[in-house]
């Protein structure tokens, strides 16, 4: 049995990580707009993160991507805050450690970055990504940082490092 393995993303990985995020979100039933489901970016994720303290891993079963997460600056905010960005994972690689596990290593590279905090957004009906982000230390916070464009993520948290 072929076993999931997280690596850093690779620029033949775009289509597939771009067709999983867009199935989870529709999956949860999230605007299409206001979310990530319409960032430019969602189809170049490997050149995305080609940048200064930015880094994206895939979670993978062989040749197939089954979700991943990121880390990059905030934009347009406090440049000691970094965000952890679309962190999503396919029904078939959930509740198995794999969300843990990528979470460990985003929060070792933004401390390797020297961010101070790491800020996220989410929606209200992914509760499961919340119990996972408050298991690791994030608090709710009342409103946005920084400029995402996520104008319809209305949970935002924020951890120290």
């Amino acid at each position: 049995m072929i076993q999931m393995k997280i690596r850093e993303i690779k620029a033949s990985d775009n289509q597939q990580i771009a067709e999983v995020i867009r199935k989870v979100l529709l999956e949860f039933d999230v605007p299409k707009t206001g979310t990530a489901y319409a960032d430019p970016e969602l189809d170049h994720m490997f050149e995305t993160y080609q940048t200064t303290q930015a880094a994206y891993w895939v979670i993978h079963k062989g040749d197939q991507i089954l979700g991943g997460a990121g880390i990059a600056p905030l934009q347009e905010g406090d440049p000691s805050v970094c965000e952890l960005q679309k962190m999503y994972f396919d029904a078939q690689a959930r509740g198995l450690g794999h969300g843990a596990a990528m979470m460990d290593i985003c929060l070792d590279y933004a401390r390797n970055q020297e961010f101070s905090q790491v800020y996220l957004e989410t929606l209200p009906q992914m509760v499961e990504a919340q119990r996972l982000y408050q298991k690791y230390g994030f608090k709710s916070i009342p409103n946005a940082l920084g400029h995402t464009g996520h104008n319809n993520c209305s949970v935002w948290m924020i951890k120290p490092l």
